[in-house]
């Protein structure tokens, strides 16, 4: 659907502060062919909300099974946080604000800040799944893997749960960033970054409650 819509739109090219935004990045993407305004970022963040809403659901159970389990015998072993947790933690943190910095060059037609805040939130996003990855090689070297104690099973069905629905997010972004720099969006990019700051701000609030369950809950 993303495509479609990005195709519709007229191809803009490259000037040195609007050139994604013929209208000084208030464009809307659902203006012209009979489509009333508003209607495809309405339908877009719709979308969102529901996806959001399922992957909630999904979390809400993990996090039932975890404080049952966790209540059932004495075989559960708390896992200690590696430090690179806290490390990952504040690159995610920051790429929100990146983020917010996005969406503000945005409505200002800022084009290139826009971009540079872009491009800075997927690289923070990708060194917090590089840092996740390095802390599943941590405890693997200390001996905690999946099957080591129902404990270590939730930390890594958590985690891994996260960084792939976060891996999602960070895809869209790389997608976005790749066609802005090529002027390739026109008005669309609005209505894409903004539904993907959605998705992106709710990713980063879903790791600190996870990280809140594993800390306080052992």
């Amino acid at each position: 659907m993303a495509e479609a819509i990005i195709r519709g739109q007229p191809q803009v090219g490259g000037g040195a502060g609007r050139g994604d935004f013929p209208d000084g990045g208030l464009g809307d993407p659902d203006r012209g062919g009979g489509v009333p305004p508003g209607t495809v970022r309405r339908t877009y963040r719709t979308g969102m909300g529901l996806a959001l809403l399922g992957i909630s659901m999904l979390f809400v159970a993990f996090t039932s099974a975890y404080i049952v389990r966790s209540g059932l015998s004495n075989d559960w072993q708390p896992v200690e946080l590696p430090p690179l947790v806290w490390w990952n933690t504040g690159a995610l943190l920051a790429s929100s604000i990146t983020m917010e910095l996005t969406r503000r060059a945005l409505n200002s037609g800022l084009r290139a800040q826009c971009n540079r805040w872009l491009a800075a939130t997927a690289a923070l996003g990708l060194a917090f799944l590089v840092g996740q990855w390095g802390v599943w090689r941590q405890l693997s070297g200390h001996g905690i893997f999946l099957d080591t104690n129902p404990s270590s099973s939730f930390f890594y069905l958590l985690t891994a749960s996260h960084a792939l629905h976060l891996l999602g997010g960070l895809l869209a972004l790389l997608y976005i960033v790749s066609e802005a720099w090529r002027y390739r969006l026109g008005p669309a990019k609005r209505t894409l970054v903004e539904v993907t700051a959605i998705y992106w701000h709710f990713m980063d609030g879903l790791w600190v409650y996870i990280l809140l369950l594993l800390w306080f809950w052992r």
